[in-house]
């Protein structure tokens, strides 16, 4: 395609809608009467008598016939559902020729209809689909994670099989940080066998032994999957095992542990080797943060400096911020590592600032010039939506790193430009903190780095 997606959107829609299929398909024996439950529901649309015009109400009360059509109906969630029951009722071939017409679409529209596409494709004739894929370009790297999910989801074995024989098409999956996806970081081997958990975990867990490559990802795919719902069971299973493979199990099944029992958590990871506890205990405060951020931020404190802590320092932060940020901000101020805190204010200022930007701000000058300021001024112009653009760029001209204060002020200078495009014009012109490259963009409406968005 012509259009490369924004790693972020595609990621964060990989993740929802994969999740959806993972779901849908854990049980192959009722899958049909699931499919069946969706095609009623796209048939018969819930409609608001209040807001939706009798036309569209009549639309979606009946199984669309086109993308067109499904494009013209009345709310977002009737969309997605007239879609899942459209592409469920065309065969592999007729889902090839839907595919050539993704790229006529808008790009929000075209990134629901591909990943709800390829994952009904794979269900049906998955080889078909992943060749397709490998004729996208950068774009088929988002949905090989989507196609070989859904894959497992109906056939692990095959799916295992395909993706042993065929590692280059899956290289770049895994890559680049945490979550899904060629900028996610869950590889094909831990997709595969998390889905397999769910229908047969002894056969799963032999799989992953049997791998010579990413077999720490596909023991912790297992496992973590197990540990959703019984952590203990988990953490017996790794118990017999042993070897240099299981830092990601360890921690898969901390995670889930933390979450339902942080104190037999504990026990737990002081029963596993000295150089896994760390990360294992660390993991563990993560689960606890997502139900109890303010005891995760105390049982963390309890942790000795180092990596592991470190790492754990923007979930916790980000976790408490969105119920209590000025005490997530205090915690923050208390911790010694300076990567650490400037990770965590992308996490802290975003939630912050949509409840009271002028202490966010204020807490962001609090700290000494240094990378620590500077990523919490740039989050706050970044996240900032109710402040007037002309003085979100006075706060990122006082960022000291000079590539994060250009991309600062022209992250505000676009949004200046929607409301008073003159006056914008007149700054972007004299700001001596804009590349001339950057400024053209900018008044050209292309943004800082260049696009127009939409198709």
């Amino acid at each position: 395609m012509k259009n490369p997606w924004f790693a972020p959107a595609a990621t964060l829609l990989l993740g929802a809608l994969g999740g959806y299929f993972s779901a849908r398909n854990t049980n192959p024996a009722g899958r049909g009467a699931m499919e069946e439950t969706a095609a009623r529901k796209t048939r018969s649309v819930v409609r608001s008598e209040s807001s939706q015009p009798a036309q569209s109400a009549r639309r979606a009360n009946r199984a669309a016939a086109s993308l067109d059509e499904i494009s013209r109906l009345a709310g977002v969630s009737n969309r997605i559902q007239a879609l899942i029951g459209y592409y469920s009722n065309l065969t592999p071939g007729q889902l090839e020729e839907e595919a050539r017409k993704l790229e006529s679409l808008p790009m929000n529209e075209r990134m629901t209809a591909s990943f709800l596409l390829f994952g009904r494709w794979a269900e049906v004739d998955p080889t078909a689909a992943m060749s397709f894929s490998n004729t996208m370009g950068f774009t088929g790297m988002f949905m090989r994670p989507t196609i070989l999910q859904s894959w497992a989801s109906v056939d692990p074995v095959n799916a295992a099989k395909y993706y042993s024989e065929n590692p280059r098409e899956f290289s770049m999956m895994g890559m680049m940080g945490g979550g899904r996806g060629p900028m996610g970081g869950q590889g094909g081997a831990a997709i595969i066998a998390g889905e397999w958990a769910r229908q047969d975990p002894a056969a799963a867990l032999a799989w992953a032994n049997s791998l010579t490559t990413e077999k720490a990802q596909a023991l912790g795919g297992v496992v973590g999957e197990i540990a959703k719902t019984d952590p203990r069971k988990a953490a017996a299973m790794l118990a017999g095992m042993g070897g240099s493979d299981l830092s990601g199990a360890y921690r898969s099944v901390a995670v889930q542990y933390g979450a339902a029992d942080f104190g037999a958590a504990q026990a737990w990871v002081r029963t596993l080797p000295a150089d896994e506890q760390d990360n294992a205990l660390a993991a563990a405060i993560g689960g606890l943060s997502n139900k109890d951020p303010e005891n995760a931020a105390k049982q963390l404190a309890l942790m000795k400096d180092g990596d592991a802590k470190n790492r754990v320092v923007s979930e916790v932060v980000g976790d408490w911020a969105r119920v209590n940020p000025a005490a997530a901000a205090e915690f923050l101020k208390k911790q010694t590592n300076a990567g650490a805190q400037g990770d965590a204010m992308r996490q802290l200022m975003p939630a912050w600032v949509g409840q009271n930007a002028p202490a966010a701000l204020a807490y962001a000058n609090s700290y000494q010039p240094g990378p620590v300021r500077d990523r919490a001024l740039q989050s706050y112009v970044w996240s900032n939506h109710s402040s007037p653009p002309a003085d979100l760029v006075k706060v990122a001209e006082t960022i000291g790193d000079a590539g994060e204060r250009a991309r600062a002020i022209g992250t505000a200078a676009m949004r200046w430009m929607r409301e008073d495009e003159q006056a914008a014009k007149d700054y972007v012109g004299k700001s001596a903190a804009l590349t001339n490259e950057a400024k053209q963009r900018i008044l050209d409406g292309r943004g800082y780095w260049g696009g127009r968005g939409g198709n």
